[in-house]
């Protein structure tokens, strides 16, 4: 036999030596890394297996379920969708694979935290009272560089920095969403998506933890082990694709985003327009009359809703440059403190006021050098400094609350939402750019007369159905075993936006949302906008060119943003005395097997904000920012 046969045959008896290892943990592997989890046959108990013939049908192996979904089959075995597949069961491969308890104590320090989160791998971890072994909130690793960046802003010194406690930063536990062992990964995938998060606790129905769940968990689970390593799966998925040259450098941004960049290095401004309404038929004594049909009530000040706006100049950081800011906020007052003898007013429009008090003894200490340690208050720091000086005051009442933040220079729009009260953005988006998720559906695109939609929606708080969050105050303390049904401002819910020149903002309490649907709200915007000439036909290429040439049109929108507000008050107005026509409130009551058809009449306080380019009380002749 030649050398060249005797190496050949040495190869063949290689290989197939390999094959008779490798075959069994073949057969045994679990799952597949594609769309769907694929059960091998060996591994798979009786209810998953598949008495069905290899031969291709024309259907390509694809069969339906009693739901009539469909199960795609690959290679002999049944596949299930991984958004079907139980929470419970991505808990037990990943406790069986490794046990880490993903616990810390309340009294940990930052030092702490990093430490257990790189040790443990850990995305979050639950935090346990030192002495009672509860739990009373959740950190993640998001919130630990929040705690560092906050510090950092401050001028803490590194030794400050990792021995701050986390107990003040972690989510309260009131504020923990969470989810059920017996719920699908497809559910709580779409929550963490919708809220932003990438952990979600997983309770058990007697109230325990049973673990953290990760979008990185979702991924192990779906991916076996000899999918990830192996010379194989390096070649096949890996080995073209590492390292980078020394010559790579960063893309040119898209032509349709540098218009936007080249805005991103100027400040924005806003306009702001107010119109509010009491209830339609709210009396002088807050009552409501019994005669329906004389006229309805018009005057402010019969509201339960408050609004401020403040414009201050403050620094950024203790000690650093200053620069102005618009605060903003409205409160809804509860009505049924009138069963008490209450004057529901009272409490809303206080923690407004006090807002506003705050903000311009803030102002006022900086510009006096009073307080060289003074900066920009964050929204729910401020929500809460007021909320003590209205209690310091005993005024008795409760309200929900919306108090935001902009900021000119970064272009950042922070605020803190405590109840159902609210906001919404509204921007104009290219589909064709944004792609076929960001389309509007409705209308097709050359029947469409612009691209104008809701980019974000304020998430809002409720126990239950028109039972939101409030913050409150009876006159007393109640005892520490003792549950308040009201919340804190630590409690709120605190995002930041991104906002850019053309944007419109919408802020309102319930009386606006409860009785105007969102497209109906994003129709009045975009009618008031070409009434205005800001867009016409939806054209936004010719709003960036007049923006380019230096005409923002800043004071015209100043002048008129008034009637944008006004407008959204009274079709609240006007949908709310409706009968005939459900309202959302009406159509979410029965949602909630509540009866309720027609309009939600309530007050109504709406603040609309358009992001523009330069300030309305600059000369025109001055040169546009």
């Amino acid at each position: 036999m030649s050398f060249s046969a005797i190496r050949q045959a040495m190869l063949v008896g290689r290989v197939a030596l390999r094959t008779r290892v490798v075959a069994p943990s073949i057969r045994a592997t679990a799952w597949s890394s594609r769309a769907c989890l694929s059960t091998a046959r060996a591994a798979s108990s009786p209810a998953h297996m598949s008495d069905t013939s290899s031969e291709e049908s024309p259907t390509k192996g694809r069969q339906q379920n009693q739901n009539g979904e469909e199960d795609v089959q690959h290679n002999d075995s049944n596949r299930r969708k991984l958004s079907e597949v139980l929470v419970s069961e991505i808990l037990r491969a990943k406790h069986s694979h490794r046990w880490i308890n993903p616990v810390i104590s309340r009294d940990a320090t930052v030092k702490d935290a990093i430490t257990t989160v790189i040790e443990g791998g850990l995305s979050a971890m639950m935090v346990l009272d030192s002495d009672t072994k509860r739990v009373t909130g959740l950190l993640t690793s998001r919130d630990i560089l929040r705690i560092m960046a906050a510090a950092i802003k401050d001028g803490g010194s590194d030794t400050d920095i990792l021995n701050k406690p986390i107990g003040d930063s972690m989510t309260p536990i009131s504020q923990v969403v969470f989810g059920r062992p017996d719920e699908t990964v497809g559910m709580l995938r779409a929550i963490m998506s919708k809220l932003g998060i990438k952990c979600i606790p997983i309770l058990s129905k007697d109230g325990r933890v049973e673990g953290v769940l990760t979008a990185r968990d979702i991924n192990d689970f779906a991916v076996s082990a000899t999918e990830k390593g192996g010379k194989k799966q390096y070649l096949k998925d890996i080995s073209q694709r590492v390292g980078l040259s020394t010559n790579t450098s960063m893309a040119e941004p898209p032509i349709y985003v540098r218009a936007t960049i080249a805005m991103d290095q100027q400040p924005l401004f806003v306009t702001i327009g107010k119109a509010e309404l009491p209830h339609p038929f709210k009396t002088a004594n807050g009552s409501e009359r019994d005669n329906r049909l004389i006229s309805y009530s018009t005057d402010p000040e019969l509201s339960e809703d408050a609004s401020f706006v403040a414009n201050v100049t403050l620094p950024v950081s203790k000690g650093g440059a200053s620069q102005p800011f618009t605060f903003l906020g409205v409160a809804d007052g509860v009505g049924s403190w009138r069963e008490y003898n209450v004057d529901p007013r009272e409490f809303s429009h206080s923690l407004m006021d006090e807002c506003r008090i705050i903000l311009a003894e803030a102002a006022e200490g900086y510009s006096n050098g009073h307080d060289a340690l003074q900066q920009v208050i964050p929204p729910a720091l401020l929500m809460a400094q007021a909320y003590e000086r209205v209690k310091a005051r005993n005024i008795i009442g409760s309200c929900t609350a919306c108090i935001a933040l902009f900021d000119s220079v970064r272009h950042q729009f922070h605020f803190s939402n405590l109840g159902d009260s609210g906001l919404i953005l509204l921007r104009h988006i290219d589909s064709d750019v944004a792609g076929s998720l960001k389309r509007i559906r409705n209308t097709p695109r050359p029947e469409r007369q612009s691209d104008l939609q809701i980019s974000f929606v304020s998430q809002q708080q409720l126990r239950s159905f028109n039972h939101p969050y409030q913050l409150g105050w009876t006159g007393e303390d109640l005892p520490p075993h003792e549950s308040s049904s009201f919340k804190l401002a630590k409690e709120s819910c605190n995002t930041s936006l991104h906002v850019r020149r053309g944007d419109i903002i919408i802020m309102a309490t319930d009386g606006l949302f409860d009785n105007v649907e969102l497209d109906e709200i994003r129709a009045i915007v975009l009618e008031w906008e070409e009434r205005n000439g800001f867009v016409r036909q939806g054209d936004t290429a010719a709003r960036e060119h007049r923006w380019a040439m230096g005409n923002s049109l800043a004071t015209f929108s100043s002048e008129t943003v008034f009637e944008l507000a006004d407008r959204l008050c009274v079709r609240a107005r006007e949908n709310s005395l409706l009968r005939d026509v459900d309202s959302p409130f009406a159509i979410l009551a029965k949602e909630n097997d509540v009866m309720w058809s027609g309009g939600m009449p309530d007050d109504c306080t709406v603040l609309a904000l358009h992001v523009v380019g330069r300030n309305p009380e600059d000369v025109m002749g001055q040169t546009n920012q």
